[in-house]
């Protein structure tokens, strides 16, 4: 039986999502959505869509999709599709998981290590030509990270950490022992903890309980020299005071990979807010991604045909069984 499989990727990358699935599936009827509107003009004949949430949360476009019957995240994180209004109980809908580890632990040193050397500054100096500006750099040796979110990513990044010779703190709604972790601490221990840390790292998924969950009062309590780190999502972090805080320098910087609004507005004060590094929600996102997410696709795919939803990964909600 053939369905109509939507991909919706604003990357060039979305070719190379259709020419695997066409070849392994042939069976399925496959669009291509370059951008959001082509993908609200489109949905209402599709029976799958393959997108990132993140892409889809400008609007409801869920509730415009009558034949929909699973939804297949080609990321890790849910938001802007489990929170639409219109996601029918019978849709389907899973998660890319388990392939972003390495990714994301990569580039999270890569972005500890840039705030600790200032490496923004060096590179500025290189642009003027500029051999004077030379600085002492910070190690990461002895320093302690706090990890916002322990799943199978911070299980990836934490003995990362550890190598470096990093004290690694973990907070969770549970707390167990995880290797590479020196000791978990409830999540509402936060602020308590803050003072500890000279890094905050963030992986927690966005959800009601997380919006802001970095606000005024963790900002606060943090050392004048600490760094915030988002890889997570934009919506866990009260964006406004943390600009507050990097302006009056009252914590020693910031990377950002994501943000509350994305694409970031041209006129967001934080791409020139002090000691900031922003990147374009790239930190997931590696040159074997495309295969290893359609992987998970084709599997699952398979089981979801068979009638068989428990073979299925990843699942959030299990709808109907397919037609």
């Amino acid at each position: 039986m053939s369905h109509n499989l939507l991909i919706f990727f604003d990357g060039p990358q979305v070719d190379d999502y259709a020419r695997l699935l066409g070849a392994a599936l042939p069976q399925l009827s496959i669009t291509i959505a370059r951008n959001f509107e082509d993908c609200a003009a489109k949905i209402p004949d599709a029976d799958i869509l393959f997108a990132f949430g993140a892409q889809i949360r400008q609007r409801d476009i869920l509730v415009t999709a009558p034949r929909l019957q699973w939804v297949a995240a080609m990321g890790t994180g849910l938001d802007g599709i489990v929170d639409q209004p219109g996601l029918r109980a019978d849709v389907t809908v899973t998660a890319t998981r388990g392939i972003h580890g390495q990714t994301l632990g990569e580039m999270g040193l890569m972005l500890m290590l840039a705030l600790a050397r200032d490496f923004p500054r060096s590179v500025l100096a290189q642009t003027r030509r500029d051999w004077s500006d030379r600085r002492p750099a910070q190690l990461l040796r002895g320093k302690t990270i706090g990890i916002l979110g322990v799943g199978a990513i911070a299980e990836t990044f934490a003995p990362l950490c550890k190598a470096l010779g990093m004290h690694v703190i973990g907070f969770t709604r549970t707390t167990r022992p995880i290797p590479g972790f020196d000791r978990m601490v409830a999540r509402d221990a936060l602020v308590a903890t803050a003072p500890l840390l000279d890094f905050l790292f963030l992986l927690i998924p966005a959800t009601p309980q997380t919006t802001g969950i970095v606000n005024r009062e963790v900002l606060a309590a943090m050392k004048p020299t600490a760094f915030v780190v988002n890889l997570a999502r934009g919506q866990v972090v009260d964006e406004p005071a943390l600009i507050e805080a990097l302006t009056e320098r009252r914590i020693g910087g910031a990377a950002l990979d994501t943000f509350v609004n994305e694409p970031l507005p041209p006129d967001s004060p934080l791409w020139s807010t002090p000691n900031t590094i922003v990147t374009p929600h790239v930190a997931g996102y590696y040159d074997e991604y495309t295969e290893a997410a359609v992987v998970q696709f084709i599997d699952n795919y398979r089981a979801w045909v068979a009638h068989d939803p428990a073979a299925m990964t990843h699942v959030e909600q299990r709808g109907a069984a397919a037609r």
